[in-house]
């Protein structure tokens, strides 16, 4: 067993026995405990020296963006992180008024999400860097293929749906960046995203394809009613919320279909 199917011994265990895409937790704070994203050392005494250590980070940083006067404290908390997250990574605009760049919008789409999982600010921020950093880095090359992908496994479950969105040219307009950049955020509600980013942070980003997959199938009959480009992704993007845990579910089953037991290979 590898070290990413190890450290994510629950969903192996729970899928084994039958129990697919089971929510260990009601918080992505389990990820503070299990360590996944780097946040905190494997021994558990040092866990409290360690959070001391990441709260004075926290606050520093915080203090050094008020004394330049990029935040204040009017500025909405979410974009209290980007400003941080810029600081401590070199790229802190010269001024709060500069126009954000695309990957500002995915930082500030994921912490808005998180903002409603993680209720202590120090964890929030920690939680949201280190998973924009794993996208960043373990995931930079793969996130860009998994429209290809998409594509590949669409054809595979009903080859008539993807030919309506070549017709209509819809293929190539489909919001990718809100499913494969962005995770997701902004689309699903908190409880179906944790799942998905559950299997993200265990090392897979392949399971972003599958939702996707599954929104095309759950929605197949409006989709297939709708015959412009723009109609289509406009509904793709305001999917209504009351199937996300479904869907999600489902999307589970595909992955398994198609990738058999996954290890959580990316």
């Amino acid at each position: 067993m590898t070290d990413d199917s190890q450290r994510n011994f629950r969903s192996v265990y729970y899928e084994k026995v039958g129990f697919r895409g089971v929510e260990e937790k009601k918080s992505l704070e389990i990820l503070l405990k299990d360590d996944r994203l780097g946040i905190l050392p494997p021994h558990h005494e040092s866990h409290a020296q360690v959070m001391l250590y990441r709260k004075e980070q926290y606050c520093d940083v915080l203090h050094a963006l008020k004394v330049v006067r990029c935040v204040t404290e009017a500025t909405p908390q979410v974009e209290v992180y980007l400003r941080m997250y810029q600081l401590e990574s070199g790229k802190l605009p010269r001024s709060p008024s500069f126009p954000l760049e695309p990957e500002d919008e995915v930082f500030l789409a994921i912490a808005k999400a998180v903002e409603e999982m993680v209720e202590d600010s120090v964890d929030c921020y920690w939680i949201i860097r280190c998973f924009v950093n794993q996208l960043n880095n373990k995931y930079r090359e793969s996130l860009p293929q998994l429209p290809k992908a998409f594509e590949q496994y669409l054809n595979l479950e009903d080859s008539r749906l993807l030919s309506h969105l070549k017709t209509c040219s819809a293929l190539s307009k489909l919001p990718y960046d809100l499913w494969f950049k962005r995770c997701f955020a902004g689309c699903l509600p908190e409880s179906s995203l944790q799942r998905v980013w559950d299997k993200v942070v265990s090392g897979s980003c392949k399971i972003l394809v599958f939702v996707a997959v599954e929104i095309l199938l759950t929605f197949k009959i409006k989709v297939m009613a709708l015959n412009s480009a723009e109609k289509i992704t406009k509904f793709l993007e305001n999917i209504p919320q009351d199937s996300s845990d479904a869907i999600v579910s489902k999307a589970i089953d595909l992955w398994h279909k198609h990738c058999g037991t996954p290890v959580h290979s990316a």
